[in-house]
């Protein structure tokens, strides 16, 4: 196998040079560079990991907690995640738990600290409290490499932790406010679990913008992010003539309540507007199509694995700003201004 002493030999350089080089390091000319890098290529060098290892106390690799669920927002952001630890020059390492699992966070990280992560990235959606622990106080995590957490609440006591991700509690916001500035007098929601972080992110974005127009607020229906939990809550909607708008937490509920709302022979868009959440590929192709949010689940995993990986490789230096993501809604057909009605007569539900 050709060794560091054989590239630094055909590039005509030293093997200090040769090693800044493949190590990514700054203050070596583009020539230089070149020039190590082809003849790396040209003996079919790899640099050493494990001896790189050894040299900086490090293992270049970074463990990510991730509940195990082919749902498309957490599925979509492991994803992000894994191209955005590639791009960076590390190795993945990858822990999934299970909903109900004793061990939890605890025993995923504990396993990824045993593989002598540099640090960890907690994609965890659900809170592990049961009812009986909700008033109790309860220990953080330690953990001693860097860690990031996306889309969760901060319970771990680290060297230092980074937090990064668009609100989604600001995109129900925006959701909800489509729908009142459409001029629907109010939006009715089908919520996710309220175990889940977002669900309750998004329950109270909701809330929000109806507090803050001065809206009436329906009560609310409850989903476990599935098309057929949608569609249950959409059979209780349809019954109900004054509804004329609803707003669900992802777009499989949305395609749900819209099933059950033609079924009732409840016109979508022209008596009743539905905005869904997340923009899964399948939204723009219903019918109607699916006026639904983004979340720019690539952006948030690249910004925060650039945040992680700086505080790994520069413990004692400031980290940079974190940029601002967007916030994008997707207006389709699924959406339209409120029906119109005869004053003092109450709607109903057309045969």
């Amino acid at each position: 196998m050709p060794r560091s002493v054989d590239v630094a030999r055909l590039a005509g350089v030293s093997q200090k040079t040769v090693s800044r080089v493949l190590n990514n390091e700054p203050y070596v000319s583009v020539e230089v560079r070149r020039r190590v890098l082809s003849a790396a290529d040209q003996l079919g060098y790899r640099l050493n990991n494990a001896a790189r290892a050894l040299a900086s106390g490090r293992t270049r690799s970074i463990g990510v907690v991730s509940l195990g669920t082919a749902l498309f927002g957490p599925a979509s952001l492991l994803i992000g995640v894994e191209r955005a630890v590639r791009d960076a020059g590390y190795a993945l390492r990858v822990v999934n738990t299970m909903e109900g699992d004793s061990s939890g966070i605890a025993g995923a990280v504990e396993s990824l600290l045993e593989q002598g992560v540099d640090g960890i990235v907690i994609s965890e959606p659900i809170d592990e409290q049961t009812d009986e622990q909700t008033d109790e106080q309860t220990e953080p995590v330690r953990v001693d490499v860097p860690v990031l957490v996306l889309g969760a609440p901060s319970a771990f006591a680290a060297p230092r932790v980074v937090a990064t991700g668009v609100s989604t509690r600001l995109l129900a916001r925006v959701a909800t406010e489509h729908l009142l500035d459409l001029g629907h007098a109010s939006v009715h929601h089908v919520a996710g679990p309220q175990h889940w972080y977002a669900a309750r992110d998004r329950l109270e974005g909701w809330r929000a913008a109806l507090r803050e127009r001065g809206c009436h607020e329906p009560p609310v229906q409850h989903g476990d992010w599935s098309a057929d939990s949608g569609y249950a809550a959409g059979r209780e909607l349809a019954g109900d003539g004054e509804v004329t708008a609803v707003f669900a937490a992802n777009d499989d509920m949305a395609i749900g309540v819209i099933r059950a709302l033609v079924e009732a022979r409840r016109r979508v868009p022209e008596e009743v507007s539905v905005v869904g959440f997340d923009n899964v590929p399948v939204a723009a192709y219903i019918t109607p199509p699916l006026t639904t949010v983004r979340q720019p689940f690539d952006a948030v995993a690249a910004e925060g694995i650039k945040l992680l990986v700086h505080a790994i490789e520069q413990p004692g230096a400031d980290l940079p700003t974190a940029s601002g993501q967007p916030v994008e809604l997707v207006v389709r057909a699924s959406t339209a201004p409120p029906p119109r009605t005869t004053p003092g007569r109450r709607r109903t539900t057309s045969g």
